[in-house]
This record gives structure tokens, sequence and C-alpha cells, in this order.
């Protein structure tokens, strides 16, 4: 199984606003809604690596529209130079960036922006950092915050499942935890 898309909500009829921030700030790619959704409102964009797609976000109209304030998607760029001017360009096209979290999330540096009807996006690098003494490896790993992820992330454990219908655990570099 895969992810094929993530779909977040906007207000109607401001399709050109999305364009602004998804396409112009974030550097996504429009793509067409199929004929028999495009009434529907809303527009759809991609993220292309080497002619593939490696994201797919669907901004779908939702009426009574309520931004999404905690729940959001997060891309990832290569590194923290285009994280860095990625974050800087959202910012110069107006919108709220906040790089306060930057270095809270192991193996990656990071910021939290708003699109510009207040639902929060995430965009991730590995990061670039060093391991050190003042940042202890997180509780339960022996994994610190500038250590790479494993190649091997959400790897399956022996099926062990918490209750009727509870998400198989597996493993990833931050610990174990459910995908």
């Amino acid at each position: 199984m895969r992810l094929h898309h993530v779909q977040i909500s906007m207000p109607a009829g401001e399709e050109d606003l999305a364009r602004r921030f998804y396409a112009q700030a974030l550097g996504l790619t429009e793509v067409a809604k199929p004929v028999e959704l495009a009434g529907r409102g809303g527009c759809w964009f991609r993220a292309f690596a080497d002619g593939v797609v490696t994201a797919e976000i669907h901004l779908g109209v939702d009426v009574p529209f309520v931004p999404a304030r905690k729940a959001h998607p997060a891309l990832i760029v290569g590194d923290a130079t285009e994280l860095q001017s990625l974050g800087e360009r959202v910012a110069d096209a107006g919108f709220e960036v906040s790089w306060t979290e930057r270095m809270t999330f192991g193996g990656y540096e990071r910021f939290h922006c708003r699109d510009g009807f207040g639902n929060r996006i995430e965009v991730m690098a590995p990061a670039a950092w060093p391991l050190g003494p003042e940042l202890p490896p997180i509780r339960g790993t022996d994994v610190g915050y500038g250590a790479p992820m494993p190649s091997r992330a959400c790897e399956p454990l022996p099926f062990e499942r918490k209750g009727a219908g509870a998400a198989p655990r597996r493993r990833h570099g931050l610990g174990t935890t459910t995908c």
C-alpha cells in the first residue's frame, strides 16, 4: 500500500489563492481535475522528480470551511539549503512561516507554514547538523536528533496488535510506533 494524495479543505471560489500558495510559493505543479470532478471546485497539485509524481495534494471545497490548524501534510525537500530557500520564498509571497520547531524532529530540519486559508503545512529536509552531547538520543531508542533515518524505516515487526482492529506496530528510526 502507498499514499496516493492528501486532501485539504478550502473555501469556495478561492482557487486563485490556492494557486498562489501551492504553485507559486511552494512550487507544486497544478494538474487538471478529472472532468467529472471539476464542477465541485478546488484544484489539484503535484510534485515531480524525474517525471515521477512524488507528492499530490488535492484542495477540495468544504462548506462550511474550517482550516486544519493541527492536522497537516509534510513535504520533504532534498537538503537544508533547499529548505531555507523554500521557507524564504513562502514568506516572501506573504504567507506565514514558522521556524520555531526547526530542530525538534529527529533526523530532519523543518518549518511550518499556513496556506492562504490557514491550513497547516510542514516542509522537512534531512538534517545536516551533527549529533552533539547537548542533544540526547530520543527516549527509547539509540537514534539522536541529528542521526540519519535508517533506510528501512517502517519495517514490519512480527504482528503485534493491541485490541480488535488495532493497526500493526512498525519500527521507525524513531522507535516503535504505528504507521
